[in-house]
């Protein structure tokens, strides 16, 4: 714009721009103000973000205290050009004691990652993931628990919610499941993301601590957590038309429950030599025939 000031006057710029005068002085004034005190705006964002909590006079004393003496009006003004009233109320909630714990770790909390070999039902795999229905204006989210070595589907739950309850309802179904084949729950490994879910208190507590389930985490979501993927992806693709054309939860849930049950008893898999979940699992002697 300044290119065209000069050349055609202010006024038939401005005019052309469809700005007001007063639109265009204020923001050469605001310009000139913020790189005047451009030198300060790195030590203002500091102590917005370690003390949101305070105002414009803490501030200004917490300036002073670094050396940088700047009038409590000229800092109100900067806080306004530069958005930081909004950085001060935008916080992060602090991590709770189960993230900080998982961040101390590291990748110590994969406990997948460091086996050689893995059994049939011994390692699980799940994970949220939405299914569209109703022709694409609803959505509903499905919890599979997939087994490592045999690819069977141990339990699911499906809702409306990605929550705890939802979570809750698919491991009790997978181990509801375990037990009727005569498997042991405890000391068996759980395998996910770090969903706030899967950190939180009520998953922890009934999984972990009362069922005796080995908790392993992915450090960098879905990528570390290939196998429930694949499932997701070829689930969905799979079933997608079907899935779409449901025209209320009640008939979705009743779909999903036949997808389940086909690709755990029909569907051939060809990691599993051609064989179903099933079929392969009791060929192997792990559940009765």
């Amino acid at each position: 714009m300044m290119q065209y000031k000069d050349t055609y006057g202010l006024n038939h710029v401005l005019e052309a721009m469809h700005l007001s005068k007063s639109t265009w002085y204020y923001a050469q004034d605001r310009q000139r103000y913020e790189d005047k005190y451009a030198h300060v705006k790195k030590q203002l964002i500091t102590i917005a973000k370690a003390h949101p909590e305070y105002g414009i006079g803490r501030t200004t004393a917490e300036l002073h205290d670094r050396g940088i003496h700047i009038n409590h009006k000229v800092i109100e003004k900067l806080h306004r050009c530069w958005g930081l009233a909004i950085l001060k109320r935008v916080q992060r909630p602090k991590p709770s004691a189960i993230r900080l714990l998982l961040q101390e770790t590291g990748a110590t909390i994969n406990l997948v990652a460091s086996l050689e070999e893995i059994g049939d039902l011994a390692v699980l795999y799940t994970d949220f993931t939405g299914i569209i229905y109703q022709r694409g204006d609803a959505m509903a989210q499905l919890m599979p628990i997939l087994d490592h070595q045999s690819k069977m589907a141990v339990g699911y739950a499906l809702g409306e919610h990605a929550d705890t309850a939802l979570a809750l309802t698919a491991w009790r179904k997978a181990k509801k499941t375990l037990k009727r084949y005569g498997q042991k729950v405890r000391g068996l490994i759980l395998h996910h993301d770090q969903d706030p879910v899967y950190t939180g208190h009520g998953w922890l507590h009934e999984v972990a601590v009362k069922d005796g389930v080995r908790i392993s985490y992915s450090e960098n979501g879905a990528k570390g957590n290939v196998h429930m993927e694949s499932f997701h992806g070829k689930f969905k693709t799979e079933n997608h038309l079907l899935f779409w054309e449901q025209e209320s939860f009640e008939s979705l849930e009743k779909v999903v429950k036949n997808r389940i049950r086909y690709y755990n008893q029909v569907r051939r898999h060809s990691a599993l030599g051609n064989k179903s979940p099933i079929n392969y699992l009791k060929e192997k002697g792990i559940i009765p025939r």
